[in-house]
């Protein structure tokens, strides 16, 4: 959270002391039973010198800037369960960034592992080229240090949460990116390392900012059934706790809401209304066991469970048994109650509980104290193999991004070798996946597989159970083709190593082609002479003309003497122009979009843009503008599906934008709609949209089956209000059950 904000509030000095006072002694209340020796005295000097450091710093909410280091310092204690180190790190995480003070001082003030930690949680400065991204790169810093310490990202997440936690003081284009960046790397990041809640709370503060409208809405039916809800939960365990009592289990029953973000999740997915959501709250059950009959007596409690409620036999959940690869453990099961809900019902042990709460600082905690059932290797296998992927991984930052976060936000899929041997992959992953998990040179050399004893190509999708044995052979290479099935960031990286080399290879001989073509036309290999083949045949590089004159893409024979000919190279790429402004003024007055519809930037000039077709926004929608490099401006919704992506990676590129108050123009729109089907449905349908609003239809598509209708409907309507109107009146149509927009 950047500094040095206008303040305009009376400020009390010592009133102010006091509250920081307050913070600080309330870090060390968190921090005391795990303090030894001189702890307490390195953390009163790390808090002293951050003090210092940030002494006429403030936060854009004006308040100082102290309390944010201290808020992530206990953060990390207080919700993440991390030591004395990481206090003192998150207390110091700004001040390399924003002071005089480099790693070489907090070295020398505070040891190795502390600057250690600092250093990569200070972001990279200087120039970067156009159309890199500086975001991304901060991101692979950031990551790379996770080969030696985890800490960094377990900090850098805490000081994430407490940012979106406060950013309500800051600019609305800033708060669309930075919550853009915690959807797309810290919520996985966070539950990839078993931090549910951080990750839940990060996701909902997201939706907060992008979707405010939808986010407000759920939350007020969250709080209006919170009564109802409450009554339900009490009725629903008492029969169980008399039972876990009498039988003599030390227990303790929580019961908690699903986040308001996984609730509108399973709302879209499944298309169904808030209502319909049968899972919206969970039972947990957490016993205090001793470590070697935790898994009986997790068995124990769902066999009590079972017998009063009936189970849902396809929502049994078994991570007591194999835990999943962060080392989550638990045991879920979805009851029916006496009043016809579901129920989703959590057992598990202290020890589990607070492994799926504080993640990987809890796992080595337990591990620390020779306590952890066995099952710590899900956890550190994963660390293992992001670290082998980072030491690996050579592509560009965007392309490093985006194979890491393909492996973060995924379930698992359990499958074995044919020895028996357990390998835990992500979720759709492949049989060449496998191959890669194995070892490195099987993968490149893989030409198939065989699953349960059944021959199957190298892209069938592995299922948990099976049992693969892979088929190699020495003449089989890695091709293109296979990054379009390998979805592990080991197999993808290796592919594409493989691919890069040999690409290389390939245009060094398809060099050693062209100087010899060259050599016989009598053409002198100079590099103007040079440029002109690479733009004759519009190739951007030299290494990819190479390559293409190697594989045959380009003849060799079309490298003719007259190519040299300076005249005739103008002559043809004057017949190539292609007029970008022209083509876009034609989509413009197509769409009837204009340029003073629209507000971009911080002052009101108006600027020429284009609508995005992926989320079709139309006015009344809370928008933004992407600046590409040959397109110009294009106006995205907020909660398109691309936003996270280009907000995340190009946030120097987002442009403000708000629509101005027009409605003589019509746009677009998609509206969903499903029912109970019935005669003259259609016709009740198309009335109201043609008749009440004066709205144009452009397409109406229903389909029936088993008496149930789902249709789509294309209208032309003026702005968000003008749409909303018109799904109300929808909505009151006899037998309709949903109306919703989608993007067309």
């Amino acid at each position: 959270m950047r500094r040095n904000a206008p303040y305009t509030k009376m400020i009390d000095p010592e009133e102010e002391r006091k509250e920081i006072l307050r913070h600080y002694r309330r870090l060390l209340k968190y921090a005391k039973p795990f303090l030894k020796d001189n702890d307490a005295k390195i953390i009163k000097k790390a808090f002293n010198t951050s003090l210092e450091a940030h002494k006429n710093m403030r936060r854009k909410s004006g308040e100082p800037y102290i309390l944010h280091p201290l808020a992530v310092a206990q953060i990390a204690v207080e919700e993440i369960g991390l030591g004395t180190t990481s206090i003192v790190a998150a207390l110091l995480h700004d001040v390399v960034e924003d002071t005089e003070l480099e790693i070489p001082d907090i070295e020398r003030e505070f040891g190795h592992s502390v600057a250690r930690i600092i250093e990569g949680l200070t972001k990279i400065s200087g120039v970067f080229d156009y159309g890199t991204s500086q975001q991304a790169e901060n991101f692979r810093k950031m990551l790379l240090t996770l080969s030696d310490d985890v800490r960094v990202i377990l900090i850098k997440l805490a000081d994430r949460l407490h940012n979106m936690r406060t950013l309500d003081s800051m600019a609305r284009d800033k708060q669309l990116k930075i919550a853009s960046e915690t959807m797309y790397l810290y919520a996985p990041l966070a539950h990839r390392l078993g931090l549910y809640a951080i990750k839940s709370e990060l996701e909902d503060l997201y939706l907060k900012y992008t979707d405010t409208e939808t986010y407000k809405e759920i939350t007020n039916k969250i709080r209006q059934t919170k009564l109802a809800r409450n009554k339900f939960i009490k009725d629903f365990v008492s029969p169980l706790e008399e039972e876990l009592a009498r039988q003599g289990f030390d227990f303790e029953v929580k019961g908690r809401p699903k986040s308001i973000y996984s609730i509108l999740k399973k709302i879209r997915k499944q298309n169904i209304t808030f209502d319909e959501v049968y899972d919206l709250f969970a039972i947990r059950i957490i016993l205090n066991v001793p470590l070697e009959i935790e898994k009986a007596a997790c068995w124990s409690v769902y066999s009590i469970v079972t017998d009063f409620y009936q189970p849902n036999p396809d929502r049994l959940r078994d991570w007591v048994s194999t835990p999943r690869a962060n080392g989550y453990e638990s045991l879920h099961t979805t009851v029916m109650s006496h009043t016809g809900q579901w129920v989703e019902v959590q057992i598990r042990s202290q020890r589990m509980d607070d492994i799926a709460e504080k993640g990987y600082a809890a796992h080595w905690k337990y591990k620390s104290e020779g306590n952890t059932g066995g099952h710590e290797s899900g956890l550190e296998q994963w660390i293992n193999k992001v670290r082998d992927m980072l030491d690996t991984n050579n592509s560009n930052a965007l392309e490093f991004m985006d194979d890491f976060r393909k492996n973060l936000f995924v379930e698992e899929v359990f499958v074995f070798t044919p020895k028996g041997q357990l390998i835990i992959l992500p979720d759709k992953a492949t049989a060449l996946d496998f191959a890669f998990e194995i070892h490195t040179q099987i993968g490149t050399q893989c030409i198939g597989a065989k699953v349960n004893q059944k021959l199957v190509p190298l892209s069938y999708r592995l299922h948990n159970g099976d049992q693969v044995e892979i088929l190699t052979s020495q003449k089989q290479r890695p091709s293109e083709e296979w990054l379009k099935f390998a979805t592990t960031s080991r197999a993808r990286s290796k592919i594409k190593e493989y691919l890069r080399e040999d690409r290389k290879i390939k245009a060094e001989e398809g060099k050693t082609i062209v100087e010899k073509r060259l050599q016989q036309l009598g053409i002198e290999p100079s590099l103007s002479n040079l440029n002109r083949l690479f733009t004759f045949f519009h190739v951007p590089h030299p290494q990819e003309f190479y390559f293409r004159i190697a594989i045959n893409k380009i003849e060799v024979k079309d490298i003719k003497e007259e190519i040299f000919d300076h005249n005739l190279v103008l002559e043809r790429v004057k017949n190539d122009h292609f007029d970008q402004k022209s083509f876009d003024k034609e989509v413009q007055k197509i769409r009837g979009v204009t340029s003073d519809m629209l507000v971009i930037g911080e002052n009101t000039s108006k600027i020429a843009y284009s609508i995005a077709a992926c989320c079709n926004p139309i006015p009344g929608d809370d928008v933004f503008g992407f600046e590409t490099e040959t397109e110009g401006i294009i106006i995205h919704r907020t909660s398109c599906p691309k936003a996270v992506e280009l907000m995340s990676n190009y946030g120097n590129r987002i442009v403000k934008a708000k629509w101005t108050d027009q409605y003589e123009l019509v746009f677009l729109a998609g509206i969903r709609i499903k029912g109970t089907d019935r005669v003259g449905m259609v016709n009740d349908l198309t009335k109201v949209i043609s008749n009440s609003l004066k709205v144009n239809m452009r397409s109406i598509t229903l389909d029936s089956h088993d008496g149930i209708f789902d249709g789509k409907i294309m209208v032309f309507v003026n702005d968000t209000s003008h749409l909303e109107k018109l799904i109300q009146r929808l909505n009151r149509v006899n037998g309709v059950i949903l109306v919703e927009r989608f993007d067309s």
